[in-house]
Protein backbone atom coordinates (compact mmCIF):
# COMPACT_ATOMS: atom_id res chain seq x y z
CA UNK A 1 0.00 0.00 0.00
CA UNK A 2 2.46 2.30 0.81
CA UNK A 3 4.18 1.73 -2.57
CA UNK A 4 1.18 2.48 -4.16
CA UNK A 5 0.82 5.75 -2.39
CA UNK A 6 4.07 6.68 -3.14
CA UNK A 7 4.42 6.04 -6.61
CA UNK A 8 0.90 8.07 -6.67
CA UNK A 9 2.93 11.07 -5.08
CA UNK A 10 5.60 10.87 -7.55
CA UNK A 11 3.25 10.87 -10.53
CA UNK A 12 1.19 13.97 -9.10
CA UNK A 13 4.59 15.91 -8.30
CA UNK A 14 5.56 14.96 -11.83
CA UNK A 15 2.30 16.56 -13.08
CA UNK A 16 2.75 19.20 -11.03
CA UNK A 17 6.21 19.93 -11.98
CA UNK A 18 5.05 19.72 -15.48
CA UNK A 19 2.49 22.47 -14.73
CA UNK A 20 4.87 24.58 -12.85
CA UNK A 21 7.27 24.29 -15.51
CA UNK A 22 4.72 25.32 -18.13
CA UNK A 23 3.96 28.49 -16.23
CA UNK A 24 7.87 29.38 -15.97
CA UNK A 25 8.40 28.98 -19.92
CA UNK A 26 5.89 31.55 -20.21
CA UNK A 27 7.22 33.48 -17.48
CA UNK A 28 10.80 33.30 -16.52
CA UNK A 29 11.93 36.20 -18.47
CA UNK A 30 9.27 38.79 -17.34
CA UNK A 31 9.60 41.33 -15.34
CA UNK A 32 7.04 43.40 -14.14
CA UNK A 33 8.05 46.07 -16.86
CA UNK A 34 7.53 43.43 -19.04
CA UNK A 35 4.35 42.04 -18.19
CA UNK A 36 1.75 42.71 -21.53
CA UNK A 37 2.18 40.66 -24.27
CA UNK A 38 0.39 42.00 -27.31
CA UNK A 39 -2.83 43.63 -28.37
CA UNK A 40 -5.28 43.46 -30.94
CA UNK A 41 -8.19 46.05 -31.91
CA UNK A 42 -10.66 46.99 -34.93
CA UNK A 43 -12.81 50.26 -35.88
CA UNK A 44 -16.14 49.95 -37.61
CA UNK A 45 -18.59 52.04 -37.21
CA UNK A 46 -16.52 54.57 -35.10
CA UNK A 47 -16.01 52.41 -32.24
CA UNK A 48 -12.52 51.23 -31.39
CA UNK A 49 -12.69 47.59 -29.45
CA UNK A 50 -9.09 46.91 -28.24
CA UNK A 51 -7.71 43.95 -25.96
CA UNK A 52 -4.97 43.25 -24.35
CA UNK A 53 -2.84 40.21 -23.51
CA UNK A 54 -0.97 40.06 -20.29
CA UNK A 55 1.44 37.55 -19.62
CA UNK A 56 0.27 36.11 -15.93
CA UNK A 57 -0.27 38.35 -13.39
CA UNK A 58 2.16 37.61 -9.99
CA UNK A 59 2.12 38.37 -6.22
CA UNK A 60 0.20 41.54 -5.50
CA UNK A 61 -0.06 43.01 -8.88
CA UNK A 62 -3.49 44.89 -9.85
CA UNK A 63 -5.77 42.78 -12.20
CA UNK A 64 -6.53 46.27 -14.06
CA UNK A 65 -5.29 48.01 -17.03
CA UNK A 66 -5.54 51.31 -18.41
CA UNK A 67 -5.96 52.52 -22.01
CA UNK A 68 -4.11 56.05 -23.26
CA UNK A 69 -4.23 58.08 -26.43
CA UNK A 70 -1.30 60.34 -26.85
CA UNK A 71 -2.98 63.83 -27.42
CA UNK A 72 0.08 66.28 -28.55
CA UNK A 73 3.24 65.57 -25.78
CA UNK A 74 0.79 64.01 -23.23
CA UNK A 75 -0.74 60.66 -22.65
CA UNK A 76 -5.12 60.82 -21.73
CA UNK A 77 -6.38 57.99 -19.75
CA UNK A 78 -9.62 57.18 -22.19
CA UNK A 79 -10.84 54.27 -20.40
CA UNK A 80 -9.65 51.49 -17.40
CA UNK A 81 -10.35 47.89 -17.74
CA UNK A 82 -10.22 44.61 -15.51
CA UNK A 83 -7.60 42.28 -16.67
CA UNK A 84 -10.06 38.88 -16.92
CA UNK A 85 -9.09 35.35 -15.53
CA UNK A 86 -8.85 32.88 -17.03
CA UNK A 87 -6.72 34.26 -19.70
CA UNK A 88 -5.45 37.29 -18.49
CA UNK A 89 -6.92 39.99 -21.24
CA UNK A 90 -8.04 43.21 -20.72
CA UNK A 91 -11.07 44.63 -23.33
CA UNK A 92 -11.42 48.35 -24.04
CA UNK A 93 -13.93 49.83 -26.31
CA UNK A 94 -14.20 54.02 -27.58
CA UNK A 95 -17.24 55.05 -29.03
CA UNK A 96 -17.39 58.07 -31.19
CA UNK A 97 -13.92 57.28 -32.49
CA UNK A 98 -12.84 59.75 -35.63
CA UNK A 99 -11.37 57.38 -37.57
CA UNK A 100 -10.12 59.71 -40.33
CA UNK A 101 -7.05 60.58 -37.66
CA UNK A 102 -4.26 58.05 -37.11
CA UNK A 103 -3.75 57.91 -33.31
CA UNK A 104 -1.36 56.40 -30.89
CA UNK A 105 -2.26 54.38 -27.92
CA UNK A 106 -0.85 52.97 -25.25
CA UNK A 107 -1.45 50.23 -22.19
CA UNK A 108 -0.50 50.81 -19.26
CA UNK A 109 -0.01 47.83 -16.32
CA UNK A 110 0.77 49.18 -12.68
CA UNK A 111 2.34 52.06 -13.85
CA UNK A 112 5.32 49.83 -15.21
CA UNK A 113 4.68 47.95 -17.54
CA UNK A 114 3.65 50.04 -21.49
CA UNK A 115 2.97 48.87 -24.54
CA UNK A 116 2.68 51.09 -27.63
CA UNK A 117 0.59 50.69 -31.06
CA UNK A 118 -0.93 52.82 -33.53
CA UNK A 119 -4.70 52.98 -34.49
CA UNK A 120 -4.63 54.12 -38.36
CA UNK A 121 -6.97 56.04 -39.62
CA UNK A 122 -9.37 54.66 -42.10
CA UNK A 123 -7.99 54.56 -45.56
CA UNK A 124 -11.51 55.26 -47.34
CA UNK A 125 -9.93 57.44 -49.95
CA UNK A 126 -6.83 54.62 -50.73
CA UNK A 127 -7.64 53.24 -54.55
CA UNK A 128 -6.64 49.63 -53.49
CA UNK A 129 -6.84 48.15 -49.63
CA UNK A 130 -4.37 45.38 -48.99
CA UNK A 131 -5.30 42.49 -46.37
CA UNK A 132 -2.87 39.78 -45.63
CA UNK A 133 -4.17 36.10 -44.39
CA UNK A 134 -3.05 33.83 -42.30
CA UNK A 135 -3.82 30.09 -41.22
CA UNK A 136 -2.71 27.36 -38.94
CA UNK A 137 0.09 29.04 -37.38
CA UNK A 138 2.00 25.98 -35.59
CA UNK A 139 4.95 26.31 -33.38
CA UNK A 140 5.74 22.54 -33.13
CA UNK A 141 9.26 22.19 -34.36
CA UNK A 142 8.07 18.86 -36.09
CA UNK A 143 5.76 20.95 -37.76
CA UNK A 144 8.32 23.61 -39.18
CA UNK A 145 6.58 26.17 -36.62
CA UNK A 146 9.59 29.12 -36.62
CA UNK A 147 9.72 31.33 -33.90
CA UNK A 148 9.67 34.86 -34.30
CA UNK A 149 8.40 35.07 -37.44
CA UNK A 150 10.61 37.25 -39.33
CA UNK A 151 10.46 35.84 -42.93
CA UNK A 152 6.37 36.98 -42.65
CA UNK A 153 6.72 40.08 -40.29
CA UNK A 154 9.55 41.99 -42.20
CA UNK A 155 7.50 41.22 -45.59
CA UNK A 156 4.17 42.71 -43.61
CA UNK A 157 6.49 45.62 -42.57
CA UNK A 158 7.22 46.62 -46.02
CA UNK A 159 3.89 46.05 -47.39
CA UNK A 160 2.00 47.74 -44.57
CA UNK A 161 -1.34 46.01 -44.93
CA UNK A 162 -4.39 47.85 -44.59
CA UNK A 163 -6.00 44.54 -42.05
CA UNK A 164 -4.59 41.33 -41.00
CA UNK A 165 -6.83 38.68 -41.35
CA UNK A 166 -6.24 35.21 -39.40
CA UNK A 167 -8.26 32.78 -40.22
CA UNK A 168 -8.13 30.01 -37.17
CA UNK A 169 -5.69 27.41 -35.44
CA UNK A 170 -3.44 30.07 -34.01
CA UNK A 171 -2.79 27.79 -31.04
CA UNK A 172 -2.15 23.83 -32.12
CA UNK A 173 -2.02 22.94 -28.41
CA UNK A 174 -5.22 21.00 -27.10
CA UNK A 175 -4.95 21.99 -23.45
CA UNK A 176 -2.88 24.79 -23.22
CA UNK A 177 -4.12 27.44 -25.61
CA UNK A 178 -3.36 30.27 -23.30
CA UNK A 179 0.20 29.28 -23.37
CA UNK A 180 0.61 28.82 -27.34
CA UNK A 181 -1.92 31.92 -27.61
CA UNK A 182 1.38 34.41 -26.31
CA UNK A 183 3.07 32.20 -28.75
CA UNK A 184 1.58 33.59 -31.77
CA UNK A 185 1.29 36.89 -30.04
CA UNK A 186 4.71 37.16 -29.65
CA UNK A 187 5.52 35.98 -33.30
CA UNK A 188 2.80 38.36 -34.64
CA UNK A 189 2.42 41.29 -32.09
CA UNK A 190 5.02 44.00 -34.04
CA UNK A 191 2.50 44.02 -36.76
CA UNK A 192 -0.73 43.56 -35.02
CA UNK A 193 -0.19 46.52 -32.94
CA UNK A 194 -0.87 48.59 -35.26
CA UNK A 195 -3.05 46.85 -37.96
CA UNK A 196 -6.72 46.64 -37.52
CA UNK A 197 -6.92 42.89 -36.74
CA UNK A 198 -9.34 39.86 -37.61
CA UNK A 199 -9.34 36.71 -36.10
CA UNK A 200 -12.01 33.35 -35.87
CA UNK A 201 -11.46 30.66 -34.06
CA UNK A 202 -10.94 27.18 -35.31
CA UNK A 203 -10.81 23.18 -33.96
CA UNK A 204 -7.34 23.46 -32.56
CA UNK A 205 -7.87 26.61 -31.06
CA UNK A 206 -10.69 24.86 -28.69
CA UNK A 207 -9.03 22.05 -28.16
CA UNK A 208 -10.20 19.65 -30.68
CA UNK A 209 -8.84 17.50 -33.71
CA UNK A 210 -12.31 18.64 -35.84
CA UNK A 211 -15.03 20.98 -35.16
CA UNK A 212 -18.49 20.19 -35.80
CA UNK A 213 -20.05 22.58 -33.55
CA UNK A 214 -23.69 21.91 -33.51
CA UNK A 215 -24.92 24.84 -32.03
CA UNK A 216 -22.95 24.14 -29.01
CA UNK A 217 -23.64 20.60 -27.78
CA UNK A 218 -21.54 18.41 -25.15
CA UNK A 219 -19.33 16.08 -26.51
CA UNK A 220 -17.39 12.87 -24.54
CA UNK A 221 -14.41 12.90 -27.16
CA UNK A 222 -12.18 15.25 -29.00
CA UNK A 223 -12.73 13.43 -32.62
CA UNK A 224 -15.57 16.01 -32.78
CA UNK A 225 -17.67 13.93 -35.29
CA UNK A 226 -20.41 13.77 -32.96
CA UNK A 227 -20.93 17.01 -33.54
CA UNK A 228 -20.05 19.73 -30.48
CA UNK A 229 -17.50 20.69 -27.68
CA UNK A 230 -15.23 18.51 -25.67
CA UNK A 231 -13.54 21.03 -23.83
CA UNK A 232 -15.05 22.55 -20.22
CA UNK A 233 -17.38 25.95 -21.41
CA UNK A 234 -14.93 28.07 -19.56
CA UNK A 235 -12.02 26.82 -21.78
CA UNK A 236 -14.04 27.96 -24.97
CA UNK A 237 -15.16 31.35 -23.83
CA UNK A 238 -10.93 32.08 -22.51
CA UNK A 239 -10.37 31.17 -26.50
CA UNK A 240 -13.15 32.82 -27.84
CA UNK A 241 -12.81 36.09 -25.46
CA UNK A 242 -8.88 36.43 -26.12
CA UNK A 243 -9.29 35.68 -30.06
CA UNK A 244 -12.45 37.21 -30.99
CA UNK A 245 -13.97 39.92 -27.96
CA UNK A 246 -11.80 42.94 -30.04
CA UNK A 247 -14.09 42.37 -32.90
CA UNK A 248 -16.98 44.71 -33.84
CA UNK A 249 -20.24 43.67 -31.79
CA UNK A 250 -22.21 40.33 -32.66
CA UNK A 251 -25.00 40.61 -34.95
CA UNK A 252 -26.98 38.81 -32.32
CA UNK A 253 -24.98 37.87 -29.17
CA UNK A 254 -27.80 35.50 -28.19
CA UNK A 255 -25.85 32.50 -27.00
CA UNK A 256 -26.03 28.78 -27.82
CA UNK A 257 -26.14 25.60 -25.85
CA UNK A 258 -24.04 25.38 -22.86
CA UNK A 259 -23.80 29.26 -22.52
CA UNK A 260 -21.28 29.48 -25.11
CA UNK A 261 -21.22 32.94 -27.26
CA UNK A 262 -21.46 34.45 -30.67
CA UNK A 263 -19.17 36.36 -32.49
CA UNK A 264 -20.66 36.47 -36.21
CA UNK A 265 -20.23 40.35 -37.61
CA UNK A 266 -19.68 42.50 -39.64
CA UNK A 267 -16.55 45.31 -40.47
CA UNK A 268 -16.51 47.88 -43.10
CA UNK A 269 -12.63 49.33 -43.42
CA UNK A 270 -11.70 51.44 -45.86
CA UNK A 271 -15.07 50.72 -48.12
CA UNK A 272 -14.20 47.00 -47.88
CA UNK A 273 -17.64 45.39 -45.97
CA UNK A 274 -16.40 42.26 -44.64
CA UNK A 275 -18.89 39.60 -43.30
CA UNK A 276 -17.54 37.72 -40.22
CA UNK A 277 -18.85 33.96 -40.02
CA UNK A 278 -18.50 30.85 -37.84
CA UNK A 279 -18.61 27.83 -40.10
CA UNK A 280 -17.73 25.86 -37.67
CA UNK A 281 -20.05 26.85 -34.98
CA UNK A 282 -23.88 25.71 -35.74
CA UNK A 283 -22.14 22.81 -38.23
CA UNK A 284 -24.12 19.18 -37.71
CA UNK A 285 -21.74 16.86 -36.95
CA UNK A 286 -21.73 13.91 -39.28
CA UNK A 287 -22.52 10.81 -36.44
CA UNK A 288 -25.53 12.39 -35.50
CA UNK A 289 -27.06 13.01 -39.17
CA UNK A 290 -25.92 10.15 -41.22
CA UNK A 291 -26.77 7.06 -40.75
CA UNK A 292 -23.70 4.84 -42.18
CA UNK A 293 -19.93 5.61 -41.57
CA UNK A 294 -19.53 5.64 -45.48
CA UNK A 295 -20.87 6.29 -48.54
CA UNK A 296 -20.53 5.23 -52.36
CA UNK A 297 -22.28 7.93 -53.44
CA UNK A 298 -21.99 10.98 -51.84
CA UNK A 299 -24.70 12.50 -52.90
CA UNK A 300 -26.59 10.12 -50.32
CA UNK A 301 -25.18 12.06 -47.30
CA UNK A 302 -26.94 15.47 -48.17
CA UNK A 303 -29.50 14.30 -45.94
CA UNK A 304 -32.43 16.60 -44.29
CA UNK A 305 -32.00 18.47 -40.71
CA UNK A 306 -27.96 18.49 -41.80
CA UNK A 307 -26.79 22.10 -41.35
CA UNK A 308 -24.11 24.21 -41.91
CA UNK A 309 -24.14 28.14 -40.94
CA UNK A 310 -27.35 27.58 -39.21
CA UNK A 311 -30.53 29.51 -39.78
CA UNK A 312 -28.98 32.53 -38.00
CA UNK A 313 -25.88 33.36 -39.53
CA UNK A 314 -28.38 33.11 -43.20
CA UNK A 315 -30.39 35.74 -41.23
CA UNK A 316 -27.49 37.48 -41.06
CA UNK A 317 -26.12 37.54 -44.16
CA UNK A 318 -29.28 38.28 -46.08
CA UNK A 319 -29.27 41.15 -43.88
CA UNK A 320 -26.39 42.36 -44.73
CA UNK A 321 -26.35 42.06 -48.39
CA UNK A 322 -28.52 45.29 -48.84
CA UNK A 323 -25.99 47.65 -46.12
CA UNK A 324 -23.58 49.58 -48.13
CA UNK A 325 -22.73 52.31 -45.97
CA UNK A 326 -18.95 53.30 -46.52
CA UNK A 327 -18.65 50.27 -48.86
CA UNK A 328 -17.97 49.40 -52.29
CA UNK A 329 -17.19 46.25 -52.25
CA UNK A 330 -17.84 43.05 -49.76
CA UNK A 331 -15.47 39.81 -48.75
CA UNK A 332 -16.86 36.70 -46.61
CA UNK A 333 -14.01 35.95 -44.32
CA UNK A 334 -14.74 32.17 -42.76
CA UNK A 335 -12.45 29.12 -41.24
CA UNK A 336 -12.78 27.44 -44.78
CA UNK A 337 -13.87 27.05 -48.10
CA UNK A 338 -17.21 26.10 -49.72
CA UNK A 339 -15.81 22.79 -51.42
CA UNK A 340 -13.85 19.65 -50.71
CA UNK A 341 -10.55 20.19 -52.71
CA UNK A 342 -8.09 17.84 -51.60
CA UNK A 343 -7.74 14.57 -53.63
CA UNK A 344 -4.97 13.05 -51.55
CA UNK A 345 -3.60 12.88 -47.84
CA UNK A 346 -1.47 13.46 -45.76
CA UNK A 347 0.75 11.49 -48.88
CA UNK A 348 0.79 11.85 -52.40
CA UNK A 349 -0.09 8.32 -52.57
CA UNK A 350 -3.11 8.00 -50.52
CA UNK A 351 -6.13 9.07 -51.64
CA UNK A 352 -8.73 10.55 -50.16
CA UNK A 353 -12.47 9.78 -50.52
CA UNK A 354 -14.52 12.72 -49.23
CA UNK A 355 -14.30 14.71 -46.11
CA UNK A 356 -17.24 16.05 -44.04
CA UNK A 357 -15.23 18.55 -42.07
CA UNK A 358 -14.86 20.71 -45.32
CA UNK A 359 -17.60 23.19 -46.41
CA UNK A 360 -18.31 21.00 -49.12
CA UNK A 361 -20.74 18.79 -46.63
CA UNK A 362 -23.66 19.19 -46.59
CA UNK A 363 -24.15 19.87 -49.78
CA UNK A 364 -27.83 21.84 -49.03
CA UNK A 365 -25.89 24.19 -46.63
CA UNK A 366 -23.32 24.81 -48.84
CA UNK A 367 -25.54 26.11 -51.35
CA UNK A 368 -27.66 27.93 -49.63
CA UNK A 369 -24.71 29.82 -48.24
CA UNK A 370 -23.02 30.84 -51.27
CA UNK A 371 -26.78 31.55 -52.83
CA UNK A 372 -26.69 34.37 -50.64
CA UNK A 373 -23.04 35.29 -50.24
CA UNK A 374 -23.28 35.89 -54.40
CA UNK A 375 -26.30 38.56 -54.00
CA UNK A 376 -23.90 41.10 -52.73
CA UNK A 377 -20.98 39.75 -55.20
CA UNK A 378 -18.77 38.79 -52.59
CA UNK A 379 -15.36 36.88 -52.72
CA UNK A 380 -14.47 34.39 -49.65
CA UNK A 381 -11.24 34.06 -47.74
CA UNK A 382 -11.04 31.44 -45.00
CA UNK A 383 -8.14 28.99 -44.24
CA UNK A 384 -8.00 25.11 -42.75
CA UNK A 385 -7.29 23.05 -45.49
CA UNK A 386 -3.85 23.28 -45.77
CA UNK A 387 -3.96 23.59 -49.29
CA UNK A 388 -3.62 27.34 -50.93
CA UNK A 389 -6.39 27.70 -53.93
CA UNK A 390 -8.35 30.14 -55.90
CA UNK A 391 -11.66 28.14 -56.81
CA UNK A 392 -14.71 29.89 -58.46
CA UNK A 393 -17.99 28.28 -57.31
CA UNK A 394 -21.10 27.18 -58.82
CA UNK A 395 -24.44 26.11 -57.84
CA UNK A 396 -27.15 25.90 -60.89
CA UNK A 397 -24.20 26.36 -63.23
CA UNK A 398 -20.37 26.26 -62.99
CA UNK A 399 -19.32 29.80 -62.05
CA UNK A 400 -22.49 31.16 -61.10
CA UNK A 401 -21.17 31.79 -57.09
CA UNK A 402 -18.18 33.58 -55.37
CA UNK A 403 -14.29 33.31 -55.70
CA UNK A 404 -13.20 31.85 -52.82
CA UNK A 405 -8.84 31.71 -51.58
CA UNK A 406 -8.31 29.07 -49.20
CA UNK A 407 -4.88 30.51 -48.08
CA UNK A 408 -2.51 27.93 -46.73
CA UNK A 409 -1.17 26.61 -43.91
CA UNK A 410 1.37 28.47 -42.16
CA UNK A 411 3.47 25.95 -41.06
CA UNK A 412 2.54 22.99 -42.64
CA UNK A 413 2.52 19.14 -41.40
CA UNK A 414 -0.44 17.32 -42.53
CA UNK A 415 -0.13 17.97 -46.38
CA UNK A 416 -2.87 17.59 -48.68
CA UNK A 417 -3.06 18.10 -52.64
CA UNK A 418 -5.38 18.83 -55.72
CA UNK A 419 -4.13 15.72 -57.84
CA UNK A 420 -7.15 15.10 -60.52
CA UNK A 421 -6.96 12.16 -62.56
CA UNK A 422 -7.97 14.13 -66.28
CA UNK A 423 -8.10 18.08 -66.97
CA UNK A 424 -10.96 20.15 -65.85
CA UNK A 425 -13.89 20.95 -68.87
CA UNK A 426 -13.27 24.24 -70.58
CA UNK A 427 -9.38 24.09 -69.21
CA UNK A 428 -7.22 26.66 -70.45
CA UNK A 429 -4.52 26.32 -72.61
CA UNK A 430 -1.46 26.79 -71.04
CA UNK A 431 -2.58 26.51 -67.38
CA UNK A 432 -1.52 23.66 -65.16
CA UNK A 433 -3.66 20.29 -65.98
CA UNK A 434 -4.89 20.18 -62.61
CA UNK A 435 -7.23 23.60 -63.54
CA UNK A 436 -10.86 23.85 -65.06
CA UNK A 437 -14.13 23.18 -64.02
CA UNK A 438 -14.41 19.82 -61.36
CA UNK A 439 -17.00 18.33 -59.43
CA UNK A 440 -15.91 18.13 -55.95
CA UNK A 441 -16.40 14.62 -54.00
CA UNK A 442 -19.62 15.89 -52.72
CA UNK A 443 -20.68 16.80 -56.30
CA UNK A 444 -20.57 20.34 -55.90
CA UNK A 445 -19.71 22.59 -59.18
CA UNK A 446 -16.02 24.42 -59.16
CA UNK A 447 -13.61 25.79 -61.29
CA UNK A 448 -10.21 25.10 -59.84
CA UNK A 449 -8.11 28.46 -61.22
CA UNK A 450 -4.65 27.77 -59.11
CA UNK A 451 -3.66 25.52 -55.99
CA UNK A 452 -0.01 25.53 -54.50
CA UNK A 453 0.72 21.55 -54.10
CA UNK A 454 3.48 20.32 -51.73
CA UNK A 455 6.37 19.26 -53.57
CA UNK A 456 7.30 16.61 -50.82
CA UNK A 457 5.67 13.01 -51.48
CA UNK A 458 5.32 12.22 -47.31
CA UNK A 459 5.93 13.29 -44.14
CA UNK A 460 9.25 11.75 -43.46
CA UNK A 461 11.97 14.24 -41.37
CA UNK A 462 13.82 16.85 -43.28
CA UNK A 463 15.68 19.66 -42.51
CA UNK A 464 13.92 21.65 -43.53
CA UNK A 465 10.32 21.56 -42.46
CA UNK A 466 8.96 24.06 -44.09
CA UNK A 467 10.45 23.48 -47.74
CA UNK A 468 8.39 21.96 -50.25
CA UNK A 469 5.19 22.01 -48.11
CA UNK A 470 3.89 24.68 -49.89
CA UNK A 471 3.42 26.24 -46.38
CA UNK A 472 2.73 30.16 -46.60
CA UNK A 473 0.09 32.85 -46.16
CA UNK A 474 -2.13 35.01 -48.58
CA UNK A 475 -2.03 38.63 -50.08
CA UNK A 476 -5.83 39.81 -51.27
CA UNK A 477 -5.77 43.44 -52.80
CA UNK A 478 -8.90 44.80 -53.49
CA UNK A 479 -8.88 47.38 -56.24
CA UNK A 480 -12.06 49.76 -55.92
CA UNK A 481 -11.05 51.65 -58.55
CA UNK A 482 -11.48 49.03 -61.08
CA UNK A 483 -13.43 47.07 -59.05
CA UNK A 484 -11.10 43.92 -58.79
CA UNK A 485 -9.76 41.78 -56.51
CA UNK A 486 -6.28 40.07 -56.74
CA UNK A 487 -5.40 37.10 -55.06
CA UNK A 488 -1.78 36.09 -54.09
CA UNK A 489 0.00 32.95 -52.10
CA UNK A 490 3.86 33.23 -51.00
CA UNK A 491 5.89 30.91 -49.92
CA UNK A 492 7.36 30.80 -46.29
CA UNK A 493 10.90 32.48 -46.43
CA UNK A 494 10.45 34.36 -49.51
CA UNK A 495 11.43 38.17 -50.09
CA UNK A 496 8.43 39.54 -51.72
CA UNK A 497 10.42 42.51 -52.12
CA UNK A 498 13.54 41.56 -53.61
CA UNK A 499 14.03 41.49 -57.54
CA UNK A 500 12.87 38.25 -59.44
CA UNK A 501 10.11 37.67 -56.39
CA UNK A 502 6.95 35.81 -57.58
CA UNK A 503 4.14 33.85 -55.80
CA UNK A 504 3.45 30.62 -55.85
CA UNK A 505 2.87 29.36 -59.53
CA UNK A 506 -0.60 30.21 -60.62
CA UNK A 507 -0.92 33.20 -58.98
CA UNK A 508 -1.90 36.37 -59.07
CA UNK A 509 -5.47 35.65 -60.06
CA UNK A 510 -7.58 38.62 -60.78
CA UNK A 511 -11.33 38.90 -61.34
CA UNK A 512 -14.01 41.48 -61.85
CA UNK A 513 -16.77 41.63 -58.52
CA UNK A 514 -18.97 41.01 -60.91
CA UNK A 515 -17.79 37.52 -61.86
CA UNK A 516 -18.70 36.39 -58.16
CA UNK A 517 -22.26 36.43 -59.50
CA UNK A 518 -21.96 35.40 -63.30
CA UNK A 519 -24.93 34.25 -65.34
CA UNK A 520 -24.54 33.12 -68.39
CA UNK A 521 -28.17 32.78 -69.59
CA UNK A 522 -30.16 35.01 -68.07
CA UNK A 523 -32.79 37.33 -68.30
CA UNK A 524 -32.22 40.96 -68.41
CA UNK A 525 -33.91 44.01 -66.43
CA UNK A 526 -34.27 47.68 -67.63
CA UNK A 527 -30.53 49.76 -68.30
CA UNK A 528 -30.55 51.81 -65.02
CA UNK A 529 -29.28 55.27 -65.72
CA UNK A 530 -28.56 57.47 -62.50
CA UNK A 531 -28.15 61.19 -62.40
CA UNK A 532 -25.60 60.29 -59.57
CA UNK A 533 -22.35 58.04 -59.65
CA UNK A 534 -21.82 55.06 -57.51
CA UNK A 535 -25.19 54.19 -56.32
CA UNK A 536 -26.61 51.11 -54.44
CA UNK A 537 -29.01 49.14 -56.52
CA UNK A 538 -31.19 46.12 -55.19
CA UNK A 539 -33.42 44.20 -57.30
CA UNK A 540 -36.07 41.94 -55.05
CA UNK A 541 -38.42 39.19 -56.34
CA UNK A 542 -41.97 41.45 -56.41
CA UNK A 543 -44.25 38.84 -55.29
CA UNK A 544 -42.00 37.94 -52.21
CA UNK A 545 -39.58 40.98 -51.25
CA UNK A 546 -36.34 38.41 -51.46
CA UNK A 547 -33.44 40.22 -52.34
CA UNK A 548 -31.91 38.60 -55.70
CA UNK A 549 -28.89 40.90 -55.76
CA UNK A 550 -27.55 44.12 -53.74
CA UNK A 551 -24.24 46.15 -54.78
CA UNK A 552 -22.95 49.41 -55.23
CA UNK A 553 -22.11 50.14 -58.88
CA UNK A 554 -19.11 51.43 -60.63
CA UNK A 555 -20.00 55.07 -62.76
CA UNK A 556 -23.86 56.06 -63.47
CA UNK A 557 -25.11 53.09 -65.41
CA UNK A 558 -25.85 49.39 -65.09
CA UNK A 559 -28.18 46.39 -66.21
CA UNK A 560 -28.81 44.10 -63.68
CA UNK A 561 -29.25 40.32 -64.76
CA UNK A 562 -31.06 37.50 -62.79
CA UNK A 563 -31.39 34.08 -63.40
CA UNK A 564 -35.25 33.66 -63.47
CA UNK A 565 -38.39 35.84 -65.75
CA UNK A 566 -40.54 37.48 -64.10
CA UNK A 567 -41.05 40.87 -62.37
CA UNK A 568 -39.12 42.89 -60.14
CA UNK A 569 -39.01 45.84 -57.65
CA UNK A 570 -35.74 47.78 -58.24
CA UNK A 571 -34.36 49.94 -55.34
CA UNK A 572 -31.97 52.76 -56.21
CA UNK A 573 -30.33 54.69 -53.58
CA UNK A 574 -29.60 54.10 -49.39
CA UNK A 575 -30.66 54.92 -46.04
CA UNK A 576 -33.61 57.46 -46.84
CA UNK A 577 -32.69 58.36 -50.72
CA UNK A 578 -34.38 55.60 -52.30
CA UNK A 579 -36.41 55.32 -55.41
CA UNK A 580 -38.26 51.45 -56.03
CA UNK A 581 -40.06 51.04 -59.01
CA UNK A 582 -42.19 47.94 -59.25
CA UNK A 583 -43.52 45.13 -61.31
CA UNK A 584 -40.05 45.68 -63.57
CA UNK A 585 -39.85 42.84 -66.47
CA UNK A 586 -37.03 40.43 -66.35
CA UNK A 587 -36.72 39.42 -70.54
CA UNK A 588 -34.18 38.68 -73.29
CA UNK A 589 -32.20 40.94 -74.46
CA UNK A 590 -33.52 43.86 -72.75
CA UNK A 591 -33.09 47.70 -74.27
CA UNK A 592 -35.35 49.57 -72.22
CA UNK A 593 -33.72 52.47 -69.84
CA UNK A 594 -34.12 53.31 -66.44
CA UNK A 595 -33.86 56.63 -65.58
CA UNK A 596 -33.44 57.71 -61.88
CA UNK A 597 -32.79 60.78 -60.31
CA UNK A 598 -31.87 60.92 -56.77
Amino acid sequence: MKKIIVFVFIILSYFSFAQKKNVLEITRNQTPSDRICFALYTVHNNIVKLTAQFYPIKDYEPFRAILQIKKGADWETVQESEIEYPGYTAHFRIEKWDDSQEATYRVVHNNKAFYEGTIQKNPIHKKEITMAAFSCWSLYERHGGQIPATDIVDNLKKLKPDVLFFSGDQAYDHSEHYKYWLKFGESFGDIIRNTPTICLVDDHDVGQGNLWGNGGKKINNRDGDEGGYYMPVSYIKEVERAQTSHLPDPYDPTPIEQGIGVYYTQMTWGGISFAIIEDRKFKSGPKRVLEKKRYADTRDMNVEGASLLGQRQLDFLEDWTTKWQDAEMKAVLSQTIFTNLATHSPTIDKKQGYSTDSNGWPQAGRNKALSVIRKSYSCMIAGDQHLGSVVQHGIEDWNNAGYSFAVPAAANFWMRWWNPEEKGKNHIKGMPDYTGEYEDAFHNKMTVHAVANPTHKDNSPREDLLKGRAAGYGIIKFNKEKRETTFECWERNVDMFAPGSKPYNGWPVTFSQLDNFKIKDGFELPIIKINQANQVVTVRNYYTSEVILSLRIKGNQFQPKVMQSGKYTIEVGEAKNIKRFYEIDAVKKNKEVLQVSL
